[in-house]
């Protein structure tokens, strides 16, 4: 498209038609990281501020609250504390290394709370009943990308046990694709609308799992007393796996027990809540032992997950939110520009599906300048890159073309910079101008392991002279961490 003069009315039409105009401005909240845990505390919260208690279901490891030490400071047996998941709350709390909270009221991130997610490890989510505020939703996903780890816990579709008109179904399904941050299949699955009556899933093969072969046993089966599975979509995030599946079913469909990554945090999913039901809690409920049944390996399978979640175990089957440890993963949302302009803080009609320039892949892609006037077009987003990564890999593609006749002279420039959260420039990785003319896309790679442990804004700026236009198109943009 060398020497085109871009029209001054961005294309916003296509954007407005997916409710995108204003969604950047949500998304761009700049937090910093707290890091996750000090020696061998890992700091797990589990929610009751969504229905958790609603009908039969008792979804709590202690009547006392948030802090089940004041119902026993020291319990030998799950009958110590009061609820139906007392068994695993006990478990954790008898190795000695775990700090146990409950939530009651919206979860946030960031804030002053003592259920504030930023003083926790993981949060499990067990089979929540009304669905998450928009404010809550981004404190969750930002709490994951920043290192945290997320138990989804779900049940058969169906399953309102509050008559609001939402099971954890719809309720989970909307936490991955309604939020600010990314809803652009984030961890990589969906839940599938079924009620499975019964079922023992069994693990596959992998004996370096973490969550199958962990310190608290090995995983061998689970099992469904009504409950759902999920379709995986490794095309969207190839860090997803599963590790137990319904009878009959491998590899994207089928999984009953899976986990994943986002940003530098942790993902676990599990498709009904009877397994982690030890069958005791409140008067007055109907509930099933399924954390004891003989035919399953329940209790191992939520102990082990849970340890990996809030950091421990190896490198395999996923990552580490904990201070000193690294997820292997991409860290930039809508890295492809697919979704329009989201996650990204850009001018006016830089992310754009114009058919003037072409994107690489796809059909989205981000375009700074080439107005032929003087304009200054930015494009950035904040990141937080774990402090226990060594390897923190920067790249994108850029193709530029001009209307500039001069082999010698920069008229038009971009500028690609590493900011603080304040704004400040805390280095520039390139300068390209118009004398980077050339035909197709060339990639383009930088190191930011020096960033490491550090929340930063990667900002591309392209600035413009008066005249003769040039064109700055990126695509494909990405941030590996190891």
């Amino acid at each position: 498209m060398l020497g085109l003069t871009r029209s001054r009315r961005r294309l916003t039409t296509a954007l407005a038609a997916f409710g995108l105009l204003t969604a950047a401005a949500a998304a761009q909240v700049t937090v910093v990281a707290t890091p996750a845990h000090a020696a061998t505390t890992h700091r797990i919260l589990f929610d009751d501020g969504h229905a958790e208690e609603a009908g039969n279901a008792d979804w709590i490891i202690s009547t006392s609250k948030p802090d089940p030490l004041g119902e026993d400071s020291s319990p030998s047996s799950e009958t110590d504390w009061t609820g139906a998941l007392s068994s695993w709350g006990v478990a954790l709390q008898k190795t000695g290394s775990y700090s146990l909270k409950t939530a009651t009221s919206a979860l946030t991130y960031g804030g002053s709370s003592s259920t504030d997610l930023s003083n926790f490890d993981t949060l499990v989510l067990p089979e929540p009943n009304t669905l998450f505020t928009t404010a809550e939703k981004t404190a969750i996903m930002t709490f994951v990308k920043n290192g945290g780890g997320l138990f989804m816990i779900s049940d058969h579709t169906g399953a309102d046990r509050n008559n609001d008109g939402e099971d954890a179904v719809e309720i989970l399904n909307d936490l991955m694709t309604n939020n600010s941050v990314d809803s652009t299949d984030p961890f990589g699955f969906s839940i599938d609308s079924l009620n499975i009556s019964s079922d023992h899933p069994s693990a596959i093969s992998d004996s370096t799992n973490p969550v199958l072969h962990g310190s608290f046993g090995t995983v061998t089966k689970s099992l469904i007393a009504n409950g759902t599975t999920a379709t995986l979509k490794p095309s969207d995030n190839s860090a997803v796996k599963g590790l137990l599946y319904r009878t009959g079913y491998s590899g994207d469909t089928g999984a009953f027990f899976l986990t994943s990554t986002f940003g530098s945090g942790r993902v676990a999913f599990w498709g009904d809540s009877s397994p982690i039901d030890d069958g005791t809690g409140q008067s007055g409920n109907t509930l099933y032992d399924g954390w004891n049944d003989t035919s399953a390996t329940n209790a191992a399978l939520a102990l082990n997950a849970t340890a990996w979640l809030a950091g421990d175990g190896s490198s395999s089957g996923g990552g580490g939110g904990g201070s000193g440890t690294c997820t292997a993963a991409q860290l930039l949302g809508n890295n492809g520009f697919e979704s329009g302009n989201t996650t990204w803080s850009a001018s006016s009609g830089v992310i754009t599906n114009s058919s003037s320039e072409s994107a690489r892949t796809g059909s989205y892609y981000a375009w700074l300048d080439g107005y032929g006037t003087a304009t200054t077009d930015t494009l950035s987003q904040s990141v937080t890159i774990p402090s226990g990564c060594t390897t923190a890999a920067l790249s994108f593609y850029l193709h530029v073309d001009t209307a500039e006749t001069s082999t010698s002279t920069a008229y038009d420039t971009l500028k690609v910079q590493v900011l603080n959260s304040s704004g400040t420039v805390l280095g520039t990785l390139a300068t390209y101008s118009n004398l980077n003319a050339a035909s197709g896309y060339t990639q383009r790679s930088f190191s930011l392991a020096s960033y490491a442990g550090q929340t930063v804004t990667l900002k591309f700026t392209g600035t413009e002279g008066s005249t003769l236009q040039t064109s700055f198109v990126i695509d494909d943009t990405a941030l590996n961490v190891s």
